[in-house]
């Protein structure tokens, strides 16, 4: 099993179908973690249960988090999120998917938007795990068009 970071291929052809939102009053993103077992890559298209984490105090499905407005960096779109902390967890991660958690009328939808890596398992003991993200900019931010 592997997980390769990446943005997933189907986000980029949804963002030309306007199946994401990511201004303040948009969509809803959630964050889910991954343990070692799961396969994710840029061909990931949903979240999927199949690898996720299990562990005390992790709800399935992840943790909402909140994204700043897109911006601008020179010739780079950008959007950023705020850093999500699961707290009073036990658990181990290897990485995450971000994806999109809008329901709309009847449908909802969990389409990808990107998959982290975390080059390592990373272990909670009854405590918090926190994912930081990079600083907002058009080098950094995980969610960039260049």
């Amino acid at each position: 099993m592997a997980i390769t970071q990446a943005m997933c291929t189907s986000f980029k052809k949804e963002l030309l179908e306007g199946k994401h939102d990511f201004s303040s009053a948009g969509h809803t993103f959630k964050i889910a973690l991954f343990s070692a077992a799961a396969t994710l890559s840029a061909g990931t298209t949903n979240f999927t249960t199949s690898g996720e984490v299990v562990g005390s105090g992790y709800t399935t499905g992840g943790e909402t988090i909140t994204q700043s407005e897109p911006t601008t960096d020179g010739t780079t779109g950008f959007v950023d999120f705020n850093n999500v902390t699961f707290t009073g967890v036990t658990l181990t991660a290897r990485g995450a998917v971000i994806y999109n958690s809008t329901t709309e009328g009847s449908s909802s939808t969990t389409n990808a938007v990107c998959v982290l890596d975390f080059s390592a398992d990373q272990t909670a003991n009854a405590g918090n795990f926190t994912i930081s993200f990079p600083s907002a900019d058009g080098t950094n931010a995980i969610v960039r068009i260049e």
